[in-house]
């Protein structure tokens, strides 16, 4: 069996005195370090966004950060500006390895719709490329860990389930963004309902 990382948006931004900070998001870097021994290839996503970005509040005049909206006919919540193409903010946090890393999928590239999972926009009309790379790869199941739990972490182990590969979340090295008390526990149902184990660093395998 060949096991494959992903290492989901562990970028400045996401991490404390970010833009979009997730609360411990950094707590995420050593366990996803460690992780790395444990795998066959490791590759990460990175939110990349073009400035004028659809799901920034700040281009929506009127509007502030976390409320609801619609993006490509899709529900959307506005987001503070986060992870801009070639600012510090989309950098992958100093203290993660970075020598292990395959390949990196940028996501969230067009202004018009947004991209929480690794592998599609959330509309699932245009594909990153991750999939068919694991594909050539012959990865058969993939650990999925970083930021957040309850968006990029959450479409991600799901889609990677839904393309039939063994999708194993790593909860201990994920932390979520929890707008809502219960979002974080949603997310790991939801994870749950389509297939994804939910596991330990160090029981991935049972």
């Amino acid at each position: 069996m060949t096991t494959a990382l992903i290492l989901v948006d562990i970028q400045n931004d996401f991490c404390t005195g970010g833009a979009l900070a997730v609360p411990q998001g950094e707590a995420v870097v050593p366990i996803a370090n460690q992780l790395m021994s444990q795998v066959d290839l490791v590759v990460a996503t990175q939110d990349w966004h073009p400035a004028d970005h659809g799901s920034f509040a700040a281009n929506h005049p009127g509007r502030a950060p976390f409320e609801l909206g619609t993006l490509a006919g899709l529900p959307q919540v506005l987001w503070p500006v986060h992870c801009v193409q070639w600012t510090g903010g989309a950098q992958f946090h100093p203290q993660l390895d970075t020598r292990r890393i395959a390949r990196v999928f940028p996501k969230g590239m067009d202004a018009s719709i947004d991209s929480y999972s690794g592998f599609f926009d959330n509309g699932r009309g245009k594909a990153t490329g991750l999939g068919e790379w694991l594909r050539a790869e012959h990865v058969d199941e993939v650990l999925v860990c970083g930021l957040a739990t309850d968006y990029c972490v959450k479409a991600t182990a799901i889609d990677a389930a839904g393309l039939g590969l063994r999708s194993i979340l790593v909860e201990e090295a994920c932390r979520g963004v929890g707008m809502q008390a219960g979002d974080i526990p949603a997310a790991l149902a939801a994870m749950r309902k389509a297939g994804v184990v939910i596991a330990a660093s160090g029981a991935r395998r049972a």
